[in-house]
Formats: C-alpha cells, sequence, structure tokens
C-alpha cells in the first residue's frame, strides 16, 4: 500500500489477467485515472469506477480504508472467484 493511482492498478491487473489495457473502457475521466491518493489503511478515496477489459470488469475494493482494484470475468465461465476484500 502507498500512493497509487487508479491507472497504475488498472494497469497492474490488466497485466495479470493478460487483458488488453489499450481496450479498456471506464467511467472514469482521465484525470480521476492518473490522480495519485494514498492507498493505505485510513488514506483518501480513489473515484468509484467500472472499467472493462476484454476478458474482465474491474472495480475498487476497500477494507478498513485500505484500496486495490477487484475484478470479475466479464463472460459465463467456469472461473471460481475467492471471496473478495479483507479477512
Amino acid at each position: 500500500m502507498g500512493i497509487e493511482s487508479w491507472h497504475s492498478m488498472l494497469k497492474e491487473a490488466f497485466k495479470r489477467n493478460k487483458d488488453d489495457y489499450s481496450k479498456m473502457v471506464t467511467t472514469l475521466s482521465p484525470e480521476q485515472l492518473m490522480r495519485k491518493f494514498d492507498t493505505g489503511y485510513g488514506g483518501h478515496r480513489g473515484a468509484p469506477f467500472t472499467a472493462w477489459g476484454d476478458k474482465y470488469v474491474y472495480f475498487p475494493l476497500v477494507y478498513d480504508g485500505a484500496e486495490w482494484v477487484g475484478c470479475a470475468p466479464r463472460n459465463p465461465c467456469d472461473e471460481a472467484l475467492e471471496h473478495q476484500g479483507g479477512e
């Protein structure tokens, strides 16, 4: 956790999922996408969003003030998701 932007976190999530970041469609404005914020506990929140890739839908997750990017398959498939959020 630290100072990040949705741009950097989404780019990493797209890479991890082998999704094409250059084709992303999102509700974030360019300013919201690039704005840096504290993703740690009690930090300043990033803007709410939904983002669509070819394979996944992405959205913000928060637990106890910490923020990160969550995702779910865009289309029905046999991929089971783990519980989202904190333990």
